[in-house]
């Protein structure tokens, strides 16, 4: 007697990752809705909320699954790069067309970012420098689109590098942009999580010229342990229009520009 077939890994992580965008979408979702809604056992959900949880994408509470508390999911690139696809699409397109062709452009380790590589290509040429390696092989594959990569202290949860070598890179670059985000804000400052991408942020503020933020509504009225720039620091705010009024009158009373991407 033969058992049952074992399926191909692309089956398997298809379904996974069907898995997070119906708990990032919902916050939360029963281990039983899941079984119903991808056609397979309980007992099969189980195994694989166990590996996302493994790898620190998800909880899996009793009987559901749940995302990250917002800060932690701040931590976990393979997160990060599926939370508000929509919004940051949006934001991206509206934010491509304040980048002139020929210009020189940092951008961070936001997944903010990513959408608004793509949305370059009607731009070109552009230089885009960056420390978030995703990022720079996304951009690798357009057209017309240089890429410099910052070098330093590797970290996977981030696919970024950080560290003593990005400042001393960041203070020989002088770029007309910087694009990038922050995954807590409240009444015009910004904070991160972590010591390191806070300090990096700083850095590239200080390295171009003019200082756009992607941020859509998720991130507002939000806090973390370390505050690394406030609104009088930009020059632009993109973001959606969800985001709470009170919030972009903070930033329109320190003289910045708002923009809503519809």
């Amino acid at each position: 007697m033969t058992g049952r077939a074992r399926p191909p890994d692309a089956v398997v992580a298809a379904r996974r990752d069907r898995i997070m965008e119906r708990v990032g979408a919902s916050g939360e979702v029963s281990i039983a809705e899941l079984a119903d809604e991808l056609g397979v056992s309980l007992m099969t959900v189980h195994r694989d909320l166990d590996v996302l949880a493994s790898r620190s994408l998800l909880r899996k509470l009793r009987g559901r699954a749940a995302a990250l508390h917002p800060m932690d999911a701040e931590l976990g690139i393979q997160f990060r790069r599926r939370a508000n696809l929509a919004e940051k699409d949006a934001i991206a397109a509206v934010a491509a067309e304040l980048v002139p062709p020929g210009s020189t452009i940092l951008m961070d380790d936001s997944t903010s970012c990513l959408p608004l590589v793509a949305k370059l290509a009607d731009r070109t040429p552009v230089t885009v420098i960056t420390n978030f390696l995703q990022l720079a092989r996304v951009a690798g594959a357009e057209a017309n689109v240089a890429v410099i990569v910052l070098g330093g202290r590797y970290a996977a949860d981030f696919d970024a590098v950080f560290g003593h070598e990005v400042y001393q890179a960041l203070r020989c670059v002088h770029a007309a942009y910087y694009f990038g985000s922050a995954p807590a804000i409240t009444a015009g400052t910004l904070y991160h999580p972590t010591r390191d991408s806070a300090h990096v942020k700083q850095a590239m503020l200080e390295a171009a010229a003019h200082h756009v933020l992607l941020a859509d509504h998720t991130k507002f009225g939000r806090t973390a342990p370390f505050i690394f720039a406030h609104a009088r620091d930009y020059d632009v705010l993109v973001t959606d229009p969800h985001t709470p009024v009170e919030e972009l009158d903070a930033w329109e009373r320190d003289g910045v520009r708002v923009a809503v991407a519809d």
